[in-house]
């Protein structure tokens, strides 16, 4: 198995010496945006829809600009420097390392840095996409534009390391008003009175591509859904609860807060859309 490599600002190099400034904003103020995603068979998974995500944060941020074509020549030439055929990518842009630390933008010369690496990917999903997961709820305490896909986690972290702690898989965010937002790395969905339900795209919750690759297939298959948070309060009485991600794809939920959701066994419209989202990456969908 080939050792992870890194790219940081065009050369490859082991991702274990890689060393980058101390003063890159990226590390003092989480002034960064990442990106991540599979590897299948030598070739990045869903590519084009990480790059215009990635895209969308560099503008709102105001990093850049980045040359994404050749972003995309150092994501190919890293990995097949490995070679890596089952594989992960981590991509992370930051503002640049300035000469100070200050909270204003640098100067305009200050070269953003571009940093990605790739390592060896074994799917720790297989059998729980089976079997399906244990999540616990915890507040949402994360900043208000959760739509960007910013190294600011530490909300994420801290309520991640609550459920581990609690031997769940994921946690469910849930705002000071009861409405629930998404996982902490995941999307969320749910099938209540028949019809699948998921949040709306707005600044609470991050535009997932497995979320958006899901809800083709859902049209595709004509099922009835709708764009609309749940209520802490119809957690308890949903029929199914399922997460999407890039790794996780389509994870089903069978244990919330240490109650089993509906029979406690992923249910069959979860099953459907495993399926369906299987086929859509047979078929070549990208």
């Amino acid at each position: 198995m080939p050792l992870p490599l890194a790219n940081l600002n065009g050369v490859i190099q082991p991702l274990a010496t890689t060393v980058v400034s101390v003063l890159d904003r990226g590390f003092l103020f989480g002034d960064a945006v990442y990106e991540a995603m599979q590897v299948v068979d030598g070739r990045p998974r869903f590519l084009a829809r990480h790059l215009k995500r990635l895209e969308r944060s560099l503008y709102e941020l105001r990093i850049g600009p980045i040359d994404l074509n050749r972003l995309i020549e150092r994501i190919q030439a890293t990995i097949a420097a490995g070679p890596f055929k089952q594989a992960f990518v981590y991509i992370q842009i930051t503002r640049g390392a300035a000469s100070t630390r200050a909270h204003a933008f640098p100067p305009s010369e200050t070269m953003p840095t571009e940093f990605l690496y790739v390592e060896s990917f074994l799917d720790p999903y297989i059998a729980l996409r089976e079997t399906g997961i244990a999540v616990v709820i915890q507040p949402d305490l994360r900043w208000h534009r959760c739509d960007i896909k910013s190294t600011n986690l530490l909300g994420n972290v801290l309520a991640f390391q609550v459920g581990k702690e609690a031997g769940a898989h994921e946690v469910i965010l849930i705002r000071p008003d009861g409405t629930v937002t998404e996982g902490t790395r995941t999307s969320l969905f749910a099938v209540v009175n028949g019809t699948l339900r998921t949040g709306p795209l707005s600044s609470e919750i991050l535009p997932g591509i497995t979320r958006q690759v899901v809800m083709e297939v859902i049209h595709q298959l004509q099922l009835p859904v709708e764009e609309r948070h749940l209520h802490q309060d119809e957690l308890a009485s949903v029929q199914e609860l399922f997460l999407t991600g890039t790794t996780s794809e389509v994870l089903p939920i069978t244990l919330l807060n240490g109650k089993p959701v509906s029979d406690g066994k992923p249910g069959s419209t979860t099953r459907r859309l495993q399926a369906a989202f299987l086929k859509y990456l047979e078929d070549g969908g990208d």
